[in-house]
């Protein structure tokens, strides 16, 4: 029916023009006739009558003076003659367009930002909000789009001028018809596009269960994520659940996994993201890297370091079982029979990672804990009585600072005894600033750590030490 009535509208016109047509020729051509007779007598009044020379001369004048004329008039009026560049078209090609002139400062100094804005789900809404930002001298980088049900999340990185303040650029995409505008300050990491970054955070949660925190972090930015035991609350339903600044979702080792973000609400795409990675995560099953490295003591014995699980429970349990109540009180700050209680907990890769270090015949004599919270990471170690004050304990701290650079950690901070001095020996021999904070009994040292290179694990290694390693 609308095509039809769109033919309707359209054969009319077209009739009009085909009986029109006619009579604009006959006066086409009855103008040429006009202009020919015109010409000839022009010729031979100025070829035989007497003032000839005189017609020719005075025409010529007059059609000097009309086109000074003319010039004089466009310049006051500021309409410039074809091909003067005096500036007036830009002018007014910049008034007729407002701000959203497409002429942009070059600037030498810049700052990337991220910028998330709400804009109305119309035609030409986003077309407004990138014409405002190129007004103040913004380069858009990467763009992400949210649909909602009331309008469309857009999410930018920007390049812009060091000179705009964070203040005028949320004025600007306010006054370009954004709403709940969120800004922070990125940097070169963040330059990677979307899909490349999901394919790696894919990747490294494939090769490792221990990476799926650190990669949904990673995914959704600053946020605060918590795994809860099965009988310890209502699980969510099979599909997740979304609220305005809390995802939540089924753990696929039992349980939930919560994920909190206060200072900005989650959209659903980022929702789906999250829900096919622990999807992801659940398919797969358990996986530890299975990497050993084999060190030779300064008197001759031979260690393994290799990554801990779940399964090395009864061996964690009964290296506590040979360590002296001191060795455990100051690993542990609780009462010392509850100690056990808590390695099913430091040992799942939900909560970070676990380094364990077994003799040649297989006995386990020693594990480092590296546990993610938040942007800083907590690092705690327990090594056996028999085994200490070898560089054992100093070894794992360093391998564990390794793995915690390597997540994109900024910090590391271990909470231990005041009288505990081969820990905080084994922190200062890490070489990094550290900032100590005492509390009656209890001290916290936490080491900044240096993101300026991915250091592997033998670098660290004791120059007595012999060393060699192995993949199964």
């Amino acid at each position: 029916m609308q095509q039809s009535s769109h033919s309707q509208a359209v054969h009319p016109a077209g009739s009009r023009r085909g009986r029109h047509h006619w009579r604009r020729e006959a006066v086409e051509l009855a103008a040429v006739f006009v202009a020919v007779a015109a010409a000839d007598l022009a010729a031979n009044l100025m070829a035989h009558g007497p003032g000839g020379p005189v017609l020719l001369t005075g025409s010529a004048a007059l059609l000097l003076a009309v086109t000074g004329f003319h010039t004089w008039w466009s310049r006051r009026h500021g309409h410039s003659p074809p091909g003067a560049d005096t500036g007036g078209a830009a002018a007014g090609q910049r008034a007729e367009h407002g701000r959203y002139a497409t002429a942009t400062p070059v600037v030498s100094e810049s700052v990337l930002w991220r910028l998330r804005t709400t804009v109305r789900d119309t035609p030409g809404s986003l077309a407004v909000l990138c014409g405002a930002l190129a007004t103040e001298g913004v380069d858009i980088l990467t763009l992400q789009t949210h649909p909602l049900s009331d309008g469309t999340v857009d999410e930018f990185l920007v390049r812009a001028p060091i000179a705009l303040q964070s203040q005028e650029l949320t004025r600007t995409v306010s006054c370009a018809g954004g709403r709940d505008t969120w800004l922070e300050r990125a940097d070169t990491h963040d330059l990677v596009d979307t899909p490349t970054r999901v394919l790696t955070l894919a990747t490294r949660t494939a090769l490792d269960a221990a990476e799926l925190p650190l990669a949904l972090r990673q995914l959704l930015g600053r946020c605060r994520i918590r795994s809860l035991p099965a009988g310890g609350t209502e699980l969510p339903p099979v599909d997740g659940e979304l609220a305005d600044f809390t995802l939540r979702l089924r753990d696929p080792k039992g349980g939930a996994i919560v994920i909190e973000r206060p200072y900005l609400p989650f959209t659903p795409t980022e929702f789906a993201r999250a829900r096919a990675l622990v999807e992801l995560d659940a398919q797969l099953g358990d996986r530890v890297p299975r990497h050993r490295d084999v060190l030779t003591l300064p008197e001759g014995n031979e260690i393994t370091v290799r990554r801990a699980d779940p399964a090395d429970l009864p061996a964690a349990l009964a290296m506590h079982d040979r360590c002296s109540p001191t060795t455990l009180s100051r690993r542990y700050h609780g009462p010392i029979g509850d100690a056990a209680r808590y390695l099913g907990h430091l040992l799942s890769p939900r909560h970070g990672r676990t380094l364990a270090v077994e003799t040649a015949s297989g006995r386990l004599v020693a594990l480092g804990h590296l546990l993610w919270d938040g942007d800083e990471t907590e690092v705690a170690l327990l090594v056996e009585d028999e085994w200490q004050r070898r560089g054992i304990g100093a070894e794992l701290l360093r391998r564990l600072v390794t793995l915690a650079e390597e997540a994109g950690c900024g910090a590391v901070y271990a909470v231990t005894k005041s009288a505990n001095t081969p820990m905080v020996a084994a922190m200062r021999s890490l070489d990094l600033p550290l900032d100590y904070l005492v509390e009656d009994a209890t001290m916290v040292v936490t080491a900044t750590l240096s993101q300026t290179a991915q250091r592997t694990p033998h670098t660290y290694l004791q120059p007595q030490w012999q060393h060699r390693a192995r993949d199964l």
